[in-house]
C-alpha cells in the first residue's frame, strides 16, 4: 500500500552494458522519463535519475545497481537508515538525504488515496499500511498512527530508533507528539528485525502504560502492533488482552 510499491520491479545486479554517456541521449534514464513517464523505466534507472551522478569509477547507474544488490532491492532500500545510506558506495550525506526524502513522499502519499485519508480500524488494515516498509528494518523502530474521530491516518511519525525497554521517555515521547498534532487516538507499531512478532515482557509493560497515560490524557491507544517478517508475521496486542485488561 506504498507508492514504492507501484515502482517498476529492479533489474537484476549486474554491470551496466553502456555508460549512461555512451548511450544514445534518448535511452539515457532523465531523457527516457520525459519522453515515456516513468512508469517506463526500471527500478536502477528511478533510482540513477534521483542520484544524479556516480564516481570516478562507477557511472551513476552502476551506484544505483550496486545499492540495490546490497540492500536487497528497493524494500530493504527502503528501509535503510540514514547513516546506512550516506556510508554506501557513491552517495555521502547529501544524495542520502535525497534517497531518505523520496522514501518519506512515498509513506506520506500511502496516506491518502485520491485525495481521501486513510482510515484504519483494525489491526489487519494496520499491517497493510506499515508491514512493506518495516518488516525488513534492520532496527527496531516505533512509529506513531497519529488518528482522528474518525480513524482517519493524519500522520505516521517514526518516534525513535531501539528496543522499548532502553526508549527513555518513551510514553511521554508518544503523548507529547499525540497531543501536539490534535491525536484523538493513536495506534503504536513497532517492528522485530528478529522477524519473530511474539511480544515481549518489555512490549507488554510499555502497552499497559500507554493505554493508562492514554485514558488520563484523553486520547486512545487503539492497539500496539508488532510487526515481524513475512505475512501473518505480526501480533496484535489489543486482539491477544496484552496490556489492555
Amino acid at each position: 500500500m506504498t507508492l514504492i510499491e507501484s515502482a517498476a520491479p529492479a533489474s537484476p545486479p549486474q554491470a551496466s552494458a553502456y555508460r549512461i554517456a555512451e548511450m544514445p541521449e534518448a535511452e539515457r534514464p532523465r531523457e527516457r522519463l520525459l519522453r515515456l513517464g516513468p512508469g517506463a523505466l526500471k527500478t536502477d534507472e528511478l533510482l540513477a535519475i534521483l542520484l544524479r551522478t556516480g564516481t570516478a569509477r562507477d557511472d551513476v547507474l552502476a551506484v544505483a545497481q550496486r545499492m540495490l544488490a546490497e540492500r536487497g532491492g528497493l524494500r530493504g532500500l527502503a528501509g535503510s537508515d540514514l547513516a546506512t545510506l550516506a556510508e554506501m558506495h557513491g552517495l555521502g550525506p547529501a544524495k542520502a538525504t535525497t534517497i531518505a526524502a523520496a522514501f518519506e513522499l512515498g509513506r506520506r502519499a500511502a496516506l491518502e488515496t485520491g485525495g481521501v485519508q486513510v482510515a484504519v480500524t483494525s489491526p489487519v488494515e494496520i499491517v497493510r499500511l506499515l508491514q512493506p516498509e518495516m518488516e525488513l528494518l534492520q532496527q527496531e523502530e516505533l512509529r506513531l498512527l497519529i488518528l482522528d474521530t474518525k480513524h482517519h491516518v493524519l500522520a505516521s511519525p517514526m518516534l525513535y530508533r531501539g528496543t522499548v525497554a532502553a526508549a527513555p521517555g518513551r510514553v511521554a515521547e508518544v503523548f507529547r507528539e499525540a497531543v501536539r498534532r490534535g491525536a484523538a487516538k493513536v495506534a503504536v507499531v513497532h517492528n522485530h528485525p528478529s522477524g519473530d512478532p511474539a511480544p515481549s515482557r518489555d512490549d507488554i509493560a510499555f502497552t499497559r502504560e500507554l493505554v493508562e497515560a492514554g485514558r488520563l490524557m484523553d486520547v486512545e491507544v487503539i492497539d500496539h502492533v508488532v510487526i515481524g517478517q513475512g505475512p501473518g508475521r505480526w501480533v496484535s496486542l489489543r486482539e491477544r488482552r496484552l496490556g489492555f485488561e
